[in-house]
């Protein structure tokens, strides 16, 4: 039985039909996500879903037994609540129920009659049920997962990120048998995204989201629903198998509507000749030219444009960063920090938040000065910084001429021009669209328009600020498109672990007090690195505990083979060492080209892995004589 029903569901905004008649069904434990281009209704329907909204037409149900919760991409808390306050004062099931019983207790310690006794035991039933006995620990544990410690501060002084961890926090601790969840991963640091993303793996709640994290897609989801042009096509599969089915539906749509292009015009030939008196069978081929005209014209999504921009040539020095510390107060952001940035490279900046990504940012593009230690820019460097907090903009002004006071057209690589308007097209701004008012625009859109108006001036020292968050796959996909043709040097600050795996070679991880790790290699390198790692330490503090009997039974002699190899190993350790010593100067001198940077960029991660698996044998060598 389904826990989810919907029946022709329809919901238009304005002129726009969002979707029409769409019908389908989510059963227990199916973990479903919705794709589609902002502004065609997927947070609508979720918002329908969860009693928010209402349809046009059609009707939706839900099993009766179930709890049903819902997160939405920005929640709507008390400001003027303290989070004690705000968690004591949530309609959540659980808490209904605790409260209930202990008012039926309260009244039986008054009264001991045998109603008063009947209530507390069907009281006592339904915390059992709902597991309510442990909900202040399990509340706990959950605020100190989502690092949300002082819990007597205001809600309206949290961040947005804290506010969607601590709503995040109250929503899980319900434990909703469906869950609804409105972009779950804004906000949250990788580390958080993982740790959400195993539990909804594991789990067995059943699960309806809009995400643009394509690895939380590929993880956790079994089905995908996407939305478009008014219709629901459901992919019975995780993300990589929506795209295999997706890309074949397109090709199909694109034949039939060139097919209907060849016909369109056969039809319209014959419109030009028809005579004035029309007949009953003339006014029926004009009804079937208006579904063939239709078909023919169907968008087709994303555009051929390929945009590859004229950067200013890059000269040696990019940006030279010396011993660079800063400080807010006792907190230490960065610590005798040194790092020259070289041409073409392509470096990800990853860490929890509040460990400084942002102020390393604001720091390398002047906008803040650091304590001690100099940072050097080069001639040549034009920068482009792409922030979270958008620019002012005149809230009258439209969009196109917002961009046109910045540029009037775009210097192609090749020596062309393109117009600011087809450069906003390419950006997903139809012409139509190009004439709103800006005050008009949605969270996606405000945010693709400073994306363009950065990306615009041909930067070639171009910084990114979690650029991904508000902007759909669509979206996403064609800034990666510019971004992989972009020549200068990238920096980007992103919690979307496929977006850095796709643009970016090179880490540096941000990890607290101060310190910042260099990763060569890209994100799932170094997540496999840090899972060995703790693998190595958590069989190296099994050998410790290891009672001492048991060791001496144990061979504690190296045999001769065993001697000849780990002398061996020590000097090929040595070699490797040196060998990745000498790599890591040539791609710090700031001196390399991208395509020779790159490859000895992958050796040096390869290098790690061949010397980490050197050591490990090596150590277990070592522990005999």
């Amino acid at each position: 039985m389904n826990y989810l029903s919907a029946e022709n569901i329809s919901k238009s905004f304005g002129e726009q039909m969002l979707f029409e008649g769409i019908t389908f069904g989510l059963a227990r434990g199916e973990k479903t996500a919705i794709i589609a281009r902002n502004g065609t209704g997927k947070t609508t329907l979720l918002r329908i879903l969860a009693g928010m909204e209402s349809t046009d037409s059609g009707a939706f149900t839900f099993r009766n037994d179930i709890k049903v919760a819902f997160l939405e991409q920005s929640p709507d808390l008390d400001q003027n609540l303290t989070i004690d306050e705000l968690i004591l004062s949530a309609n959540t099931s659980v808490l209904t129920v605790i409260k209930h019983y202990e008012k039926v207790l309260q009244e039986h310690s008054k009264e001991q009659t045998q109603e008063a006794a009947g209530d507390l035991e069907a009281a006592t039933t339904e915390m059992d049920r709902l597991h309510a006995w442990d909900y202040e620990r399990r509340l706990r544990q959950l605020l100190d997962l989502f690092r949300i410690t002082n819990t007597e501060q205001l809600v309206g002084k949290l961040s947005g990120g804290e506010k969607k961890r601590l709503a995040m926090a109250l929503v899980l601790l319900d434990e909703p048998d469906f869950l609804i969840l409105d972009e779950p991963t804004n906000h949250l640091d990788i580390d958080m995204i993982e740790w959400l993303e195993a539990y909804l793996s594991r789990s067995t709640l059943t699960l309806l989201m809009v995400t643009h994290d394509r690895f939380f897609l590929d993880r956790v989801c079994n089905r995908i629903f996407e939305l478009s042009l008014g219709n629901l096509y459901q992919y019975q599969g995780n993300y990589e198998y929506f795209l295999e089915k997706r890309a074949a539906r397109e090709d199909l749509r694109k034949v039939e509507a060139h097919r209907a292009g060849r016909l369109m015009k056969r039809e319209l030939e014959w419109l030009r000749r028809m005579p004035k008196a029309r007949t009953t069978k003339s006014k029926s081929r004009i009804d079937a030219f208006q579904e063939i005209k239709e078909k023919a014209n169907l968008e087709e999504e994303g555009g051929e444009l390929v945009l590859r921009v004229k950067s200013p040539r890059l000269g040696g020095k990019i940006v030279e960063i010396e011993e660079m510390t800063k400080h807010y107060g006792p907190l230490s952001i960065i610590e005798n920090f040194s790092y020259k940035f070289a041409k073409g490279e392509r470096v990800g900046i990853i860490g929890r938040n509040g460990t400084g990504k942002t102020t390393f940012l604001n720091l390398i593009t002047g906008l803040e000065q650091p304590d001690t230690g100099k940072i050097i820019t080069g001639e040549t460097i034009v920068s482009g910084y792409y922030r979270q907090m958008g620019p002012k903009w005149k809230p009258e002004q439209r969009v196109i001429d917002a961009v046109k006071d910045i540029a009037e057209v775009v210097l192609m690589e090749d020596g062309r021009t393109i117009s600011a308007s087809r450069f906003l097209e390419y950006f997903m701004f139809s012409p139509e669209s190009q004439y709103k008012r800006i005050e008009k625009l949605s969270g996606g859109e405000l945010r693709r328009l400073h994306l363009l108006t950065i990306l615009i001036k041909n930067p070639n020292f171009l910084i990114l600020d979690e650029p991904t968050n508000d902007l759909d796959l669509f979206a996403l996909n064609k800034l990666e498109e510019f971004l992989l043709a972009f020549k200068g040097c990238l920096i980007v600050v992103s919690h979307d672990r496929y977006f850095l795996n796709k643009l970016t070679d090179h880490l540096l991880v941000f990890e607290g007090d101060g310190k910042i790790k260099d990763h060569y290699g890209s994100y799932t390198d170094y997540r496999f690195q840090k899972e060995a790692k703790k693998k190595a330490e958590s069989k190296s503090l099994v050998v410790e505990v290891k009672p001492k009997k048991a060791v001496s039974t144990s061979r504690t002699k190296r045999s001769y083979k065993e001697q000849q190899e780990y002398a061996g190993l020590e000097q090929e350790i040595e070699k490797l060492e040196n060998e990745k010593s000498v790599l890591e100067e040539n791609v710090n001198s700031g001196t390399l080209e991208y395509e020779l940077l790159n490859s000895k960029s992958i050796r040096i991660a390869e290098l790690i892995q061949e010397i980490d698996s050197l050591m490990e044998r090596w150590m277990d060598l070592d522990h005999l004589s």
